[in-house]
C-alpha cells in the first residue's frame, strides 16, 4: 500500500532518508484520511506508532463513565491517542506516565497555585457587562482573562508545563506561537526559572504580531521565522516538532493549546481548568448557585475553551458555545472553521478533525486572527461537537471585527481578535432576561491594534 516515499504536507514527497531526517517529517504536516490505519514500516524508522490504539475496552470504559473527559487511553470518543514517530516515542511516553503523578502532588500544587495567586494575578475578574447585557437580553458576564500578565489565559497553562519540564529534568524550552500570546508566556515563565527557550512562529504572523515578537525578545527568548508553507501557526507548529525530534533527551515542548499527542491535550485543559472552578466560585457569590446557563469562548486549537468548559463538561444544565474562525466564509474557500469544514484525519499526533483534501493534505487555512489561523482542532472540542454537547458557530472576519468594536466602545474593554470571534456570536443568540451567561475574554487587543485601525472605517462596522 506504501511505496518508499513518504507524503508529507502540501503533496510533496521525500526519499527514504536517514532515521533523523525522516522524523523531521512524519508528525509535522502529514494526515491520516479516516480509511488509512496507523501502519509500521520496517526499514529504517517506525512509521506512526498509535500507542494508545482503540479497543473494546476503551468504548465500554466511555460508555459506563458517561463522561466527555479523556479516557484511560488518551481518547476523547473517536479523537485524541497518540500517533508520534519512533524517535518521540519514549519522550511522549515518559511525559505520559510522568504527568500525572507530578501534577496531582501536593508540592506542584502549592508551588504552581501560588505562582497563579502571586505572579499572575489570579483569580481573574468576573465583570457584569452591564451595557452588553441590556443589548442581549441577558446576565452577561466576562470572565476577564486579558487582565493576567502577560495578557492571556496563556499564562496559567506555561507555568504549569515550565515547573513540569523542570521536575522531569530537562534544560530546554521550545513553544510555537500563533498570535505570539503563548510565545510571550513562555519567554516570561523561561524567564522566570532561568532556562533557555526557542519560539518558533510563523513569518506571516512575525509580521502581523511584531509587537509580540519583541516582547519575547526583551525576555530573552529567540524567535525563529518560519518561512514555510503559509507561514502562520501550522506551520510553527511543524517546525518546533522537528526541533524536538532532533533534541528529545534535553527538550521540553510547552504546546500552547489542547492539541498534539497524548497526553498535551488532556495536560492543557486540566491546566486551563483553573478558569471554570474560579467561574463555579465568583458566580456562587454573585448569583446564589455555581453554574450559568451558558458558556461561550472562541476555539482555535481550544485551551480558554478547555479551561472555560472544564468543571462544567457533564454537566447537562449548561448549554456550551464555540466561535471558530470563519475567515471570509466557509464556503470561500478561505476558512479556519475546522468543526464546519474539517474531516477526520491526524494532525501534529493527534487523531481529530482536520482541514484537508480528498488526498489528505492539509489546506492552509486562513483567519484575520493569527492564533485561530489552524486546520485542526483540539480532540476534546472536535468529540464535544460530534457528540452535540456544543454548538460550533463559524463567526467570519467582519463579524468578529464588528464585535470587538462594539465590546470596546460599550464596555471599554479592547478584546484579542481571538476572543471577538467569541463576541461574534452573541447577535445569533436567543437568550432570556434571566439567563445568566458567561464569556471568556482570552486575551486583551493591544497586540491586534494595526488590524483594528486598518478596519476603523470599514463600513460593515459602522
Amino acid at each position: 500500500m506504501f511505496s518508499n516515499k513518504i507524503h508529507i504536507g502540501g503533496g510533496a514527497t521525500q526519499d527514504r532518508k536517514s532515521r533523523e531526517e525522516q522524523a523531521l517529517y512524519v508528525l509535522s504536516t502529514f494526515t491520516l484520511k479516516e480509511t488509512w490505519r496507523p501502519v509500521r514500516t520496517y526499514g529504517r524508522i517506525s512509521f506512526f506508532i498509535p500507542f494508545f490504539p482503540r479497543t473494546n475496552k476503551r468504548t465500554k470504559i466511555q460508555m459506563k463513565m458517561k463522561t466527555y473527559h479523556v479516557n484511560e487511553e488518551g481518547y476523547y470518543g473517536n479523537f485524541g491517542g497518540a500517533y508520534v514517530p519512533e524517535i518521540l516515542y519514549k519522550t511522549v511516553e515518559d511525559l505520559r506516565k510522568a504527568y500525572l503523578p507530578i501534577l496531582e502532588s501536593e508540592a506542584f500544587r502549592k508551588e504552581y497555585h501560588a505562582l497563579l495567586k502571586d505572579y499572575v494575578g489570579r483569580p481573574s475578574p468576573l465583570y457584569h457587562a452591564r451595557r452588553l447585557s441590556e443589548k442581549y437580553g441577558c446576565k452577561l458576564y466576562l470572565k476577564r482573562e486579558d487582565l493576567n500578565h502577560t495578557g492571556a489565559h496563556k499564562i496559567n497553562n506555561a507555568i504549569g508545563q515550565i515547573l513540569l519540564a523542570r521536575k522531569m529534568g530537562k534544560t530546554r524550552i521550545i513553544a510555537e506561537t500563533g498570535a505570539g500570546q503563548h510565545g510571550v508566556a513562555t519567554a516570561t515563565v523561561c524567564a522566570l526559572m532561568n532556562m533557555p527557550c526557542r519560539v518558533y512562529m510563523g513569518a506571516t504572523d512575525v509580521a502581523r504580531q511584531h509587537v509580540n515578537v519583541e516582547r519575547m525578545k526583551m525576555l530573552g527568548a529567540e524567535v525563529y521565522p518560519v518561512e514555510s508553507g503559509n507561514k502562520t501557526l501550522k506551520d510553527a507548529t511543524n517546525e518546533a516538532i522537528r526541533d524536538w525530534c532532533c533534541h528529545p533527551q534535553d527538550t521540553f515542548y510547552i504546546i500552547g493549546s489542547t492539541v498534539g499527542p497524548h497526553p498535551y491535550p488532556d495536560m492543557v485543559a486540566r491546566l486551563q481548568s483553573v478558569i471554570s472552578r474560579e467561574i463555579k466560585e465568583q458566580l456562587l457569590e454573585k448569583e446564589g448557585r455555581n453554574y450559568p446557563d451558558y458558556l461561550m469562548a472562541c476555539v482555535g486549537g481550544g485551551s480558554n475553551a478547555a479551561g472555560t468548559i472544564y468543571h462544567y463538561i457533564d454537566d447537562e444544565r449548561v448549554k456550551i458555545y464555540l466561535g471558530e474562525a470563519g475567515g471570509h466564509g466557509i464556503d470561500s474557500g478561505e476558512t479556519a472553521a475546522t468543526i464546519h469544514c474539517g474531516s477526520l484525519g491526524i494532525i501534529h499526533g493527534s487523531r481529530t478533525l482536520v482541514i484537508q483534501d480528498e488526498d489528505g493534505q492539509i489546506i492552509e487555512p486562513y483567519s484575520i486572527s493569527a492564533g485561530l489561523d489552524y486546520p485542526g482542532i483540539g480532540p476534546l472540542h472536535a468529540n464535544l461537537a460530534q457528540e452535540h454537547r456544543a454548538t460550533v458557530m463559524a463567526v467570519n472576519d467582519d463579524e468578529a471585527l464588528r464585535a470587538a468594536y462594539e465590546l470596546t466602545r460599550l464596555e471599554g474593554i479592547i478584546p484579542a481578535l481571538e476572543s471577538a470571534h467569541a463576541l461574534g456570536m452573541l447577535p445569533r443568540m436567543k437568550f432570556r432576561k434571566e439567563d445568566v451567561v458567561v464569556l471568556t475574554v482570552s486575551g486583551r487587543g493591544d497586540k491586534d491594534l494595526d488590524t483594528y485601525l486598518a478596519h476603523r472605517y470599514d463600513e460593515n462596522l459602522e
